[in-house]
């Protein structure tokens, strides 16, 4: 009796094994059949999908779709769209409120307010090295076939890779090497069409470059060398890039300003009276503002911050005094030579 029972015990598993294994092997074929069956009703519906936007993708991105899986084609188209449609700039929302015909000048000055951030962080990311002299000196770059500083070869080769990205096809940036960028190898994203044509054709970084290099770069460095000179060329990127994406933006404040009121500036305008164009975008109560908001900033993100909450005396990584020049005597006024440019040009 207990051997017929551990006979039937030890049988039993192996019935169930089998039941087991021929319950999976029914429901692997059917799966594999629902999954035929998807892939054929998918295979067409993906292919029309890709068809319908492929002609908004660069032709190296098609290229990249034809001949694949349709699933995989599929999960490159999204990856692509995903790209195109996140390639924005901080100022984004604002494009987004003037695609609907809503954008206003306060709008715009929350747009230069958020970007005052952008420049002082930046700023301080540069204070932080010397003033490294060697990575402007032209002798010192040993980059074969190379005779720019390593200033200019990283920032050249920097922009050449954005462009390729599609970084200057945003109508807020700005190369500081225009000439023979390379052609974007991504889908072009549809930006607005806010600004006149002729703004495409305003770029005063060659001031800017000037400005910085000549003028600014001594007041926030210290003398002295530290070998960083890649590290110091790319902050130098970064401040200028955000300097610049700043006083360009003047086109933006310009168009709002001549929508708002365009019977002021058209007299001007037609008489290209450059000297009645920059009082009439003069406000000295707001340039006021806007340099006491800037030191401000510039002391709570500069501090050191201690425990001692004893410590009466403040180490800031940068002046204040500074940056509230730099915007006196260079942002705010290159802004708005930008601004009376695009005006020139606005009833072209």
């Amino acid at each position: 009796m207990v051997g017929r029972s551990c006979s039937l015990f030890i049988s039993y598993p192996s019935r169930a094994k089998e039941n087991s294994e021929g319950r999976r092997a029914r429901t692997t074929r059917k799966e594999n059949a629902e999954k035929g069956n998807s892939e054929a009703t998918a295979r067409p519906l993906i292919g029309q999908l890709i068809a319908e936007k492929s002609s908004n993708l660069a032709p190296r991105a098609v290229a990249t779709l034809s001949g694949q899986h349709p699933h995989r084609r599929l999960f490159f188209w999204f990856l692509l769209r995903s790209i195109d449609e996140k390639r924005s700039s901080p100022m984004a929302d604002v494009i987004k409120v003037a695609d609907s015909s809503e954008m206003t000048l306060e709008t715009v000055r929350d747009s230069l307010i958020r970007e005052e951030d952008t420049i002082i962080f930046s700023l301080i990311e540069r204070a932080k090295y010397p003033i490294n002299v060697g990575a402007y000196d032209k002798t010192k770059t040993a980059i074969p076939e190379c005779s720019d500083s390593l200033v200019e070869f990283i920032i050249k080769e920097t922009e050449a890779a954005h462009a390729k990205c599609g970084r200057y096809e945003n109508p807020e940036e700005h190369p500081f090497f225009p000439d023979d960028l390379p052609t974007s190898l991504v889908p072009a994203f549809n930006f607005p069409k806010i600004l006149h044509p002729a703004a495409a054709s305003i770029n005063v970084n060659s001031t800017l470059w000037e400005v910085y290099f000549a003028q600014l770069l001594p007041l926030i460095t210290v003398p002295g060398d530290d070998g960083n000179y890649a590290s110091t060329a790319v902050s130098d990127l970064a401040c200028l890039q955000a300097l610049s994406r700043r006083i360009h933006y003047g086109k933006f404040v310009a168009e709002v300003k001549f929508k708002e009121s365009p019977q002021e500036y058209e007299p001007a305008i037609r008489s290209q009276d450059r000297d009645a164009l920059m009082k009439l975008l003069t406000f000295e109560s707001v340039e006021e503002r806007v340099k006491r908001r800037v030191a401000k900033k510039t002391m709570l993100f500069g501090q050191e911050v201690s425990l001692n909450d004893n410590c009466d005396e403040k180490k800031l990584k940068i002046d204040p005094a500074v940056v509230s020049r730099l915007y006196e005597e260079w942002v705010m006024p290159l802004t708005k030579l930008v601004e009376v440019e695009y005006l020139l040009r606005r009833l072209d």
